[in-house]
């Protein structure tokens, strides 16, 4: 808020939202975040003791559904150890969860899925800044990632029965450098080409909006010359 200037202090901050009703800070740090100056808003009449027991109450009741407030030995949550990271089933539910998430917009002539059965003997061409990136590959707020278990479009690709050429034509989202030879080359003799473009953190995060939706740099440009 104080970022949008809806008020000028922590004080003003911290008072607006317990009134909002919110409950629970995103904080900048320990020592000077917005709550800490709610005992000042309470001395100074702006909230009520009522209101600060309805606000803290809800954090609690949640605390203790969870079970930080039981004995280990009744929390199922304490039991897990470093071999539940990455493990089979959580990678496998993960994979579920993303292609369950995907959008199609448009599918004209049933283009959609490639299946891999369709797939031995074709040419394919993937090509594009996230086509074969994996820096580039996750929004924001998103862990840091193993290597081993990234799997970029090319590399998902190049595991079906195909021949797979791949072009970046530009190396970074920003894409302003850009070789059309090598896009051309690449898709030259595809029979089905993926074109992978976008933004990322690199041209669009929280607090770096963008006045407009297209494109960033000669993307644009490398589309149209891979439908030419």
């Amino acid at each position: 808020m104080l970022g949008h200037h809806y008020t000028r202090t922590f004080l003003e901050t911290a008072v607006a939202s317990m009134n909002a009703g919110c409950n629970l800070e995103l904080s900048y740090g320990m020592r000077n975040n917005v709550f800490m100056h709610i005992p000042q808003a309470l001395a100074m009449g702006n909230i009520t003791l009522q209101m600060l027991r309805d606000r803290v109450r809800p954090l609690f009741y949640t605390r203790m559904r969870l079970g930080e407030f039981d004995p280990p030995a009744m929390n199922p949550y304490s039991t897990l150890d470093l071999s539940a990271v990455q493990s089979p089933e959580h990678r496998n539910l993960s994979l579920e969860a993303a292609v369950k998430s995907f959008v199609l917009l448009k599918n004209v002539r049933g283009t959609l899925p490639l299946r891999a059965r369709d797939l031995p003997g074709k040419r394919l061409a993937v090509v594009g800044p996230f086509a074969d990136n994996p820096r580039v590959l996750f929004g924001d707020y998103a862990p840091v990632p193993e290597p081993r278990y990234i799997y970029t479009p090319r590399r998902g690709l190049e595991t079906l029965m195909a021949n797979v050429s791949f072009a970046a034509g530009c190396h970074e989202p920003r894409c302003q450098q850009y070789s059309r030879a090598e896009v051309v080359g690449a898709v030259g003799a595809a029979d089905v080409v993926v074109v992978c473009l976008g933004t990322g953190t690199d041209v669009e995060t929280e607090a770096k909006d963008r006045r407009d939706l297209s494109l960033p740099g000669h993307q644009l440009e490398l589309l149209q010359d891979v439908v030419q």
